[in-house]
């Protein structure tokens, strides 16, 4: 049998999620099955290619829900799960079917999809997650951003925190395929250790020290919301937390970047705000507006790399609709 497991690619929550599937898959209903992996990526237009769901059984995990008959697994937990009415429709239809019920799982109040299939996986079917405890717990940690501060989030001294820079910066498609089996054979560090994945350390922590001076200089602060647009210096990510540890009193953070396959409008949430969830603005619903999703807490919104205009008119739209609804005036 061949499966094909599709994820949520430049994700740590993502990779982990795939590695969690294809040990749990194995283990309880083909131990002699291939594994192929493809990263998915929110974009502008089609998120999904019908022609690559060619396996004999086809995953989606940590990523959007997708009505095609040749999807036979799905789990994830983004409030912007479905991209239409009708996908969502078919997806509570499902539900009310045994068969096809057990096979696609959503929760959006899950903190990460890894620690959601890991709970669904030994509740439903039996499966020990207990060899696995490392990997769900990190996946909760960076996916929920529970970070100890903003400084350590930047900083970033532990082993999954430096997979995930590497994870969200590589340009190698190769790479996070060749990385996920890894996730579930080992400890994190000794991943880490690994040549093929070492060796993109160094360079990497040199391009984030220049991406932390970059949005130094171009972050604007004002009523609780922060701004920055570095289209100008195009990058395949940055670490999202660079805005708060550089205004931590923000309650929210807007920035504008361009990468080689999209402009993106990143709206984000500081994790160490004091407000409350009833005084914040729930940022999927901000980000569906315009193609977008994400979480409550966090969303993005893509546009092709062209319409960079048309981003920053959106991203600017954005800003001045969240500093107007800044919990704390003054």
């Amino acid at each position: 049998m061949k499966v094909r497991v599709f994820y949520h690619d430049k994700c740590f929550d993502g990779a982990c999620s795939a590695s969690l599937f294809t040990r749990f898959h194995r283990a309880i209903h083909a131990p002699s099955a291939s594994y192929e992996f493809c990263g998915l990526v929110h974009r502008a237009g089609a998120l999904f290619d019908e022609s690559a769901f060619i396996g004999d059984e086809n995953a989606i995990v940590d990523f959007k829900y997708s009505a095609s008959p040749r999807i036979t697994w799905w789990f994830d937990h983004h409030e912007s799960a479905f991209l239409s009415a009708a996908d969502e429709a078919h997806f509570r239809a499902c539900q009310r079917d045994e068969a096809c019920s057990r096979r696609r799982f959503f929760d959006p109040e899950s903190i990460s999809c890894a620690s959601f299939l890991a709970r669904v996986a030994a509740t439903r079917f039996g499966f020990d997650i207990a060899p696995f405890a490392e990997l769900i717990h990190w996946a909760d940690i960076v996916d929920g951003a529970r970070y100890e501060s903003p400084q350590s989030a930047v900083e970033m001294p532990a082993p999954a925190m430096r997979l995930t820079l590497i994870i969200e910066s590589t340009q190698d498609a190769a790479f996070v395929p060749r990385l996920i089996p890894l996730l579930t054979e080992m400890p994190l560090a000794e991943v880490l250790e690994q040549p093929f994945v070492a060796s993109l350390l160094p360079p990497l922590l040199d391009q984030h020290q220049r991406a932390t001076a970059l949005i130094g200089q171009r972050a604007e602060y004002r009523d609780g919301t922060i701004f920055f647009d570095i289209t100008d210096h195009p990058m395949e990510g940055f670490n999202k937390f660079i805005p708060y540890s550089l205004f931590p009193q923000a309650t929210y953070s807007i920035g504008l970047s361009r990468s080689s396959f999209r402009t993106k409008v990143a709206v984000g949430s500081n994790p160490w705000t004091r407000a409350t969830d009833a005084q914040m603005v729930n940022l999927a619903r901000i980000c569906e507006r315009y193609g977008g999703g994400g979480h409550a807490r966090v969303g993005a919104i893509s546009f092709p790399p062209d319409r960079a205009d048309e981003a920053r008119s959106a991203a600017q739209t954005i800003v001045a609709e969240l500093r107007a609804a800044n919990p704390f005036p003054g």
